[in-house]
């Protein structure tokens, strides 16, 4: 089935370009991760809107602009958790919560109706969520309470964004997520500035008005973003063996890695959405949000081998029935 090949493709691109933002996340803001990968996205979108074709219609633009801001508050969230970690444990957890809401949507607002197969999927899914956090074992990865509520969070808005993209035409192409994009990444660098201008504002607040006169007079400031340290489970750059850099030689460093893992994040990001988008449309919301869902497989993988994260077996069984539940409610 056309819908089943495009939303499982799309589902580990989507769980290669959260891998890469959740780093990201860690060198910066997951704010201003989640604009610079906006931007990318849109030179992406750009590019294919030749290609893919699309009608400009005041009610599609509408759809577009309007999945932007539940998409961003989406992919924020789930960049922070995922910044929290553990990659392995959240982002499934996050796909869970993705999947249900728009069936419960379809179910509660729309006409389908799930017979056994869909209600005994449900069930496992919800199974899985409990068994996914649970860690019985000394060494194991542990869920914080925080990085769960950001993953639920970021699951519902994940499940609010495939409902209102779905109200999109046929004929519309790329052309809402042009409009995603616009959008998106205007939202998210006003919410920048604006956060960048509040912390300035109350740093000369707190600060006394000589000592603030005598830090006027220094060259360059650091950005704030650029001053956290490198995760201790980062191998990529605990793999290179380098001696720690002085603080200043580490922030010129920091920051261009920061950015190049934004900006791969926002191409992989923007691939996924249009292979989800086209999936919809070939079919059915609930089915393709279902397999969107699986994307966690691509971020638990990458979690595995390049972060080394451990996962305790009672885990592992959640994360299967995570996968048998979404079957199940792909069939259903």
């Amino acid at each position: 089935m056309l819908t089943a090949a495009l939303s499982l493709t799309g589902a580990l691109v989507y769980g290669a370009a959260d891998f890469l933002g959740g780093l990201a996340s860690k060198r910066m803001s997951a704010i201003l991760a989640t604009a610079i990968a906006a931007v990318a996205g849109l030179v992406v979108m750009l590019i294919a809107l030749p290609l893919l074709g699309g009608e400009w219609t005041t009610a599609d633009l509408a759809w577009g602009a309007v999945s932007a801001v539940v998409g961003a508050l989406a992919i924020v969230l789930l960049y922070a958790s995922l910044a929290i970690g553990p990659m392995s444990i959240l982002s499934p957890l996050t796909a869970l919560m993705s999947a249900i809401t728009p069936m419960l949507w379809g179910t509660l607002v729309g006409a389908e109706r799930f017979g056994p197969l869909g209600v005994w999927g449900i069930g496992l899914a919800l199974l899985a969520v409990v068994l996914v956090g649970f860690v019985p074992e000394r060494g194991a990865v542990r869920p914080s309470t925080r990085g769960l509520l950001l993953a639920v969070g970021s699951g519902l808005a994940i499940g609010g964004y495939y409902i209102v993209i779905s109200h999109t035409s046929d004929e519309s192409g790329v052309v809402p997520l042009v409009a995603n994009r616009v959008v998106a990444a205007s939202l998210l660098f006003g919410a920048v500035a604006v956060i960048a201008i509040t912390r300035r504002a109350r740093t000369r607040v707190a600060i006394p008005a000589g000592v603030a006169a005598g830090a006027r007079k220094r060259p360059a400031e650091v950005p704030v973003h650029a001053t956290r340290t490198a995760p201790a489970s980062d191998v990529a750059d605990a793999r290179t063996g380098a001696a720690a850099a002085p603080d200043g030689a580490a922030h010129r460093a920091f920051l261009p890695r920061a950015v190049i893992l934004a900006l791969a994040c926002g191409v992989l990001d923007a691939v996924a959405n249009v292979l989800l988008l086209l999936g919809i449309r070939a079919g059915d919301l609930a089915v393709a949000a279902v397999l969107g869902a699986m994307y966690p497989a691509g971020t638990v993988i990458l979690a595995a081998v390049v972060l080394r994260e451990r996962i305790a077996p009672v885990q592992w069984a959640g994360l299967a029935l995570a996968f048998v539940a979404a079957g199940m409610l792909a069939l259903a």
